[in-house]
């Protein structure tokens, strides 16, 4: 089994920076994209960030320009740099990762518990 554990989360006034970090552990043969999403109250969960294996990118239009993310393959850690924060990005942000485990040929979705974002003066 696979298990994504989030940390990084708090609350920031508006303007700041949060760093969330994610680590993913068990029976990994490879992890092709490590991500983030989040899920606002009443709001369906969306993308935020992703990256694959390679380096490749994708970041989802309202966290252009403020959000990063970086990924260690060897540690399999992925993370989340949050930057000129606005009380629109609260949320909880949950750790994705799109995994092969060891002994399969098939790839699927693990999930972490969640971390908690809150933007507010």
């Amino acid at each position: 089994q696979v298990q994504l554990v989030e940390s990084g989360g708090g609350l920031v006034q508006p303007g700041g920076s949060l760093r969330l970090s994610c680590v993913a552990s068990g029976s990994i043969a490879s992890i092709y994209v490590m991500g983030w999403y989040r899920q606002a109250p009443g709001k369906q969960r969306e993308l935020v960030a992703a990256i694959t294996g390679s380096g490749s990118t994708d970041f989802a239009d309202f966290v252009k320009g403020r959000f990063t993310i970086a990924r260690d393959n060897a540690k399999n850690t992925v993370d989340l740099q949050m930057n000129n924060l606005k009380p629109e990005d609260t949320a909880v942000y949950y750790c994705n990762g799109l995994v092969r485990t060891v002994g399969t040929l098939k790839s699927s979705n693990a999930w972490g518990q969640g971390t908690q974002v809150t933007v507010s003066s």
